[in-house]
């Protein structure tokens, strides 16, 4: 087994992890480290969960270490960009934790907080910044920070960036930057315009790759219930009650779709918390700390927390509605097998959601097993099904000789 010592890092470093209780590099980190070490662009590749933060953070944090003086004012020597306030702040707090009582200063600018508050930081100068796209670019456009002087740059979770609408975002970032510069750009997929953004940003990268993109961990069980939209809710309650003590992640498309659940599920007993763009920063840090806490045992969740939850201890997800983009399935149900764990997966899919499920069924390039239910017109039932409901596999699927009756009200589907 490589240790960090072995990948280049400094004992400096090695021993603030050993007290983190961090000892073994996973694959993407024993990849991508040494070659950052060297100074090369990095193109990574790997899903969620996987210690991408640490692949870049590490190199990041010895290189920040090594170089003497400090930084002019309003300037940032390392960038971080990250397409949600969780996912920065998450970042910005590994970041602080690999560096400990160091002489490096780090910031973090996101949505949500006071821009004047912001920019007073920035004046002093920063070593390393952890921001999201749209609200750098406030600052730049008040004159509240320069890039002249970054010289290492990381695009985090840069393909949902996209999906977010922060390319133009990205490319006016770009146009700021030094051309010499090392820079990082991690996904966990990889479409033609993230290739299209990889040849813009990087110079001569090595691609690293450690699963293939669209891949979910091997440890989350998946299934999936084909059910009337107006028995998700009914079902959804039923399965939670099966595992009051875990924690659950709930995912709705919709922001007001989520508070209308979370008050269904507070209404029947469950201690649940929401997270959602229509929070403010306050209202979703409590949320993101009462269920890490464990004083919530279930969130729920629009996409915007696909990419910015990492408890290890989340061992459900539950897709109550399916999303729009196939990819955000895969950063879904990625909050849960974390380090290692076992996680289950679980989705539900009404009529019209059918043509959601072949796109999210193609990208992962598997057939979900049926959990209950029988698959929509349009949806080809997988070839190979167990029977137990909730599993890998199960009730009411196709064929199923001792499948358990269709439960009343849940609708009847046409059947494949």
């Amino acid at each position: 087994m490589t240790t960090f010592s072995e990948l280049g890092l400094s004992e400096r470093l090695v021993l603030r992890l050993t007290e983190m209780g961090i000892v073994d590099p996973t694959p993407i980190q024993l990849r991508a480290i040494p070659l950052a070490l060297q100074g090369r662009d990095i193109l990574g590749l790997a899903q969620t969960g996987t210690g991408k933060t640490a692949a870049f953070g590490l190199p990041l944090a010895q290189i920040m270490l090594a170089e003497r003086g400090k930084p002019a004012p309003k300037s940032v020597r390392g960038l971080v960009l990250a397409p949600t306030r969780e996912l920065a702040k998450q970042i910005h707090e590994n970041l602080r934790a690999y560096l400990g009582k160091s002489h490096l200063k780090t910031g973090i600018v996101v949505g949500g907080q006071s821009l004047s508050a912001q920019a007073n930081r920035l004046a002093r100068g920063t070593d390393i910044l952890v921001a999201t796209p749209g609200r750098l670019i406030d600052l730049l456009d008040r004159g509240a920070v320069t890039l002249e002087a970054t010289g290492f740059l990381v695009l985090d979770e840069a393909d949902q960036m996209l999906d977010l609408g922060f390319i133009h975002a990205l490319r006016k970032i770009s146009d700021l930057l030094p051309e010499n510069r090392q820079t990082m750009l991690f996904s966990a997929t990889m479409s033609k315009q993230m290739n299209e953004v990889a040849q813009k940003y990087l110079t001569g990268p090595i691609r690293v790759e450690v699963s293939p993109p669209g891949k979910a961990a091997d440890k989350i069980t998946q299934s999936v219930h084909f059910i009337a939209k107006a028995e998700k809710t009914s079902l959804l309650k039923e399965l939670l009650d099966e595992h009051r003590e875990e924690l659950a992640l709930v995912f709705s498309r919709t922001k007001h779709g989520a508070e209308r659940l979370r008050k269904s599920l507070e209404a029947a007993g469950f201690a649940a918390e929401s997270i959602h763009g229509n929070k403010s920063q306050g209202q979703r840090d409590r949320a993101l700390k009462s269920f890490r806490d464990g004083k919530a045992r279930i969130l729920v969740a629009t996409d915007v927390a696909a990419r910015g939850i990492d408890i290890p201890d989340v061992r459900h997800v539950y897709n109550y509605d399916l999303p729009n983009v196939p990819d955000n399935y895969v950063h879904r149900i990625g909050r849960t097998a974390r380090a290692g764990a076992d996680g289950r997966a679980v989705a539900f899919c009404a009529p019209d959601e059918a043509s959601e499920l072949r796109a999210i069924q193609k990208v992962m390039k598997m057939d979900i097993p049926v959990a209950s239910g029988r698959p929509w017109e349009g949806v080809t039932p997988p070839s190979n099904q167990r029977n137990n409901r909730g599993n890998r596999g199960g009730a009411g699927a196709p064929g199923n000789k001792h499948r358990r009756p269709q439960r009343r009200g849940r609708g009847k589907p046409r059947a494949a």
